[in-house]
């Protein structure tokens, strides 16, 4: 029987508006190297995984340069130029076009390429979690603040319940023909588990880390970097 392999797919196709400035955002240097980059790397450092997919615009600029940089460890990577206009017709059409790489068993971990913070713990954490999972799950952490729900006057309509809830993150990791025919049938959704979800599957919840968090204004930009460079 041949083993299930673990393949990366990282969706890069948007602009990052939030964020300001004219460069996309996965483009934007911290601590020396670009978001996307970091990324890359973590993928590429992890024993466990098979090959990394990065799902860029057809117009990508930027693309080439990342790929141009040392150090020399790119052929795991391959660049597909089939970004859609949302996250999840990215996925789905990365998913299309790495089809001859990729068995219907084989896992595949769908990773934010503006969570640079990642590292292998938590990538061989969410393996190693999840590898006789027969849905599969996602890294997240635990809500610790209180929670309060806004109403159309921009004020508190009353406080949410925490307990039970959790932030979702990335690297989200389920079979590749479970994730293919989710994406395909479900609705808009903002990320994979919702569209697991939607199948009436319950995705596992692996306990990831504040370091791993989505870099969307700004200011994150700076606590990116510190914890790249391992000041926190």
């Amino acid at each position: 029987m041949t083993l299930p392999r673990y393949f990366a797919l990282i969706p890069a196709a948007g602009i990052g508006a939030r964020i300001g400035g004219s460069t996309p955002k996965q483009y934007v240097s911290i601590a020396g190297k670009a978001m996307l980059r970091h990324v890359l790397d973590t993928f590429s450092d992890t024993v466990a995984i098979s090959h990394t997919f990065v799902v860029v615009s057809a117009e990508d600029g930027y693309i080439n340069d990342i790929m141009a940089e040392p150090p020399d460890h790119h052929a795991g990577i391959t660049v597909l130029r089939v970004g859609g206009p949302t996250r999840q017709l990215s996925v789905l059409n990365g998913l299309h076009a790495a089809r001859e790489w990729i068995g219907d068993d084989d896992w595949v971990l769908v990773h934010d390429a503006a969570r640079p913070g990642l590292n292998d713990s938590l990538v061989d954490k969410l393996i190693q979690t999840l590898k006789d999972d027969e849905v599969g799950g996602l890294l997240a952490v635990p809500v610790v603040d209180t929670l309060k729900r806004m109403d159309e006057s921009g004020r508190v309509e009353n406080t949410v319940a925490r307990e039970h809830l959790w932030a979702a993150q990335t690297p989200q990791m389920f079979p590749y023909g479970l994730l293919k025919k989710a994406l395909e049938q479900a609705a808009a959704v903002t990320d994979e588990a919702g569209a697991i979800e939607a199948l009436g599957l319950k995705p596992k919840l692996v306990t990831g880390h504040a370091c791993n968090f989505k870099v969307t204004l700004p200011e994150d930009v700076a606590l990116a970097e510190l914890y790249l460079k391992g000041l926190v």
